[in-house]
């Protein structure tokens, strides 16, 4: 085991004393499985505050990426800490075998929230992550609609689960296992790469269409369910166009399935003004999925559907020991208070649309910026090795973020390629600090490339 100094005291805050970032990546290459790094020298992460965090050393980082789009209201916030404090001196743990007021308290406030998005979402069902809450929307498709084909999109990504992994779409996160049966994937609506004779309209159009040409061709002409991600987040923040998500759904249902929204990275207001990223496509989901931003990094997923859909588990034996107990409940009733009395998502929208704007004047001056895309907090730039070819430059990606980190800021790659830069930092975002993402994506750039 490695050596723990002495934590001593400064501005504040009890300093870091623990192991350094190199004896814990020892100790830690010793007793885990493989675990993957984004950056050479592997960063120890020691403490955080909001759209801070800070290393063994005592640096403060930007932190752009929020933990891998999970911290939604900032690191340690107040209100969420003293919450969590307050229920596990009352009650740590127990299950959805027994009553207890938080569960109910909680999914009432995620009923709120996400009705706007379908006025028939009224059932809540708690997980431990996003995966498992993948896992069971795809169970109440199959258990609803008495068949088991489903259709997802290519560039997805939905877990490490055998279905969920069967349902992503991107060969870097599937082993070479056999998959489950009755899954076709779609092309997903990537408008920057499509071919040079359409227009964005017309590919959208033929990229929707394809899930009708899957359904009519390679399943029995009727599925369980359709899943998409309304904004790709691992498949490098594909953005569709606006046309494409409503025939999609008319597709879907015109074959009898259910759709499912996967709002694990891009709902909890990330995309700006609405609760969820499908309210920014006139789509009514069946199923929403959710996680990551909704326990702000408290391990935490659920699945919200109608009545109807939830009733067809009525029967049979379906039981979580950890999903929604009483510490997790409290936490996301904390976390929906902030960003219902923050105004995070709006905030999202409003200091998205200010780094959006500089991250494109950027992008007219330089040619490996092959586009800039999102909405609110969930933007990808996406890096070309020539604007002609659209060659992805993965190699260019990762060296950005390692300059970036000397800059002190922190941000994420993702592309089937990898090679677009992923800028997802928590809602608590702030115009001074997209300035200061810029500035250092500039500087960067300028050193990689000069």
């Amino acid at each position: 085991m490695a050596k723990t100094a002495t934590a001593v005291k400064t501005n504040g805050h009890t300093a870091y004393g623990g192991p350094s970032a190199a004896e814990t990546l020892k100790w830690r290459e010793k007793t885990c499985f493989p675990m993957m790094s984004y950056y050479k020298e592997p960063m120890l992460v020691a403490r955080g505050s909001m759209q801070y965090v800070w290393d063994d050393k005592g640096r403060k980082y930007l932190d752009a990426f929020a933990g891998v789009v999970t911290v939604s209201v900032g690191h340690c916030h107040p209100l969420v800490v003293e919450r969590a404090q307050k229920q596990m001196e009352k009650l740590w743990h127990t299950t959805t075998l027994y009553l207890y007021p938080e569960l109910p308290k909680a999914a009432e406030h995620l009923l709120k929230m996400v009705k706007p998005a379908n006025p028939a979402l009224d059932a809540v069902f708690f997980t431990n992550s996003g995966t498992e809450a993948t896992e069971l929307a795809t169970v109440l498709c199959k258990a609803y609609t008495g068949r088991s084909e489903f259709i997802g999109l290519r560039h997805s990504f939905h877990g490490r689960t055998m279905m969920s992994m069967t349902l992503t779409g991107q060969s870097t996160w599937r082993h070479s296992l056999p998959y489950l049966p009755g899954v076709n994937l779609a092309p997903a609506n990537y408008t920057y790469r499509r071919p040079s004779s359409m227009t964005p309209e017309q590919y959208a159009e033929w990229c929707a269409d394809e899930v009708k040409n899957i359904i009519d061709h390679a399943t029995s002409g009727k599925i369980a369910g359709f899943i998409g991600e309304p904004i790709a987040g691992n498949g490098g923040c594909i953005v569709p166009e606006p046309s494409y998500f409503p025939r999609v759904y008319k597709h879907v249902k015109d074959a009898g399935g259910l759709y499912i929204t996967d709002e694990v990275q891009c709902g909890v207001g990330r995309t700006g003004d609405d609760f969820l990223g499908i309210q920014k496509w006139g789509v009514k989901p069946d199923i929403v999925d959710m996680a990551k931003g909704l326990g702000n990094g408290f391990p935490i997923g659920a699945v919200v559907t109608t009545r109807e859909v939830a009733d067809s588990l009525k029967g049979r034996l379906h039981f979580n020991t950890f999903g929604g107990n009483p510490v997790a409940s409290a936490v996301v009733d904390a976390v929906l208070e902030v960003i219902e009395t923050e105004k995070l998502a709006h905030n999202s929208k409003v200091v998205g649309d200010y780094l959006i704007a500089k991250l494109k004047k950027m992008a007219a001056k330089d040619e490996r910026i092959g586009d800039v895309r999102g909405m609110g907090l969930m933007l990808g730039v996406e890096l070309v090795k020539d604007a002609k070819t659209k060659a992805p430059d993965a190699q260019l990606a990762a060296e950005v973020m390692e300059a970036m980190r000397v800059e002190g800021v922190l941000i994420g790659k993702g592309a089937q390629a990898g090679n677009v830069l992923r800028i997802k930092p928590p809602l608590c975002f702030t115009k001074e600090n997209a300035d200061q993402l810029v500035d250092a994506l500039e500087k960067s750039l300028k050193k990689l490339l000069d």
